[in-house]
């Protein structure tokens, strides 16, 4: 497996690690929650993120598709995202060729979606369900380790 590989499957481990911190324990109703009226909303923002694993998987089988998903309780959602990074996950941990370089799934769909996970974070600050900063260079993130369970934080910051 090329290092690149191997980079971009770490990248997957993070988003799974943050993204899980951002989204584990947000109540049902913050999914409708919006910073202002015409933003959207963190279950919109949610399904974006779902929709762009869902986009990576299909480009690295050569298929360039993109299809919007639908807007679906908090928790269904946060199942679909840890279900489109374990999908991607796969396609990324064999040894066969990629149908796009590395590089370019990095800069499209994961570099969006730790934007995106960011938004939620901080969407959850605004909603009054903030989650905990952390060092996430003391983190324990594993390669492969992109399911729901994550290891407890190593230091969370007050």
């Amino acid at each position: 497996m090329t290092d690149k590989r191997q980079l971009l499957r770490h990248t997957l481990a993070t988003l799974a690690y943050r993204g899980g911190k951002a989204l584990r324990g947000a109540p049902a109703e913050f999914a409708s929650f919006r910073a202002a009226p015409d933003s959207r909303s963190a279950g919109e923002i949610l399904a974006h993120v779902c929709d762009l694993f869902d986009w990576a998987s299909l480009i690295c089988a050569g298929r360039h598709v993109w299809a919007d998903g639908p807007v679906v309780p908090w928790e269904e959602g946060c199942a679909r995202f840890f279900a489109g990074l374990e999908a991607f996950e796969r396609a990324l941990e064999t040894e066969e060729p990629l149908a796009a370089p590395e590089e370019k799934l990095f800069q499209g769909p994961i570099a969006d979606a730790f934007t995106h996970i960011g938004q939620i974070a901080l969407l959850r600050r605004l909603a009054g369900s903030p989650v905990r900063g952390e060092n996430y260079f003391k983190a324990e993130i594993v390669t492969g380790r992109v399911g729901p369970d994550q290891a407890a934080p190593k230091r969370e910051l007050d």
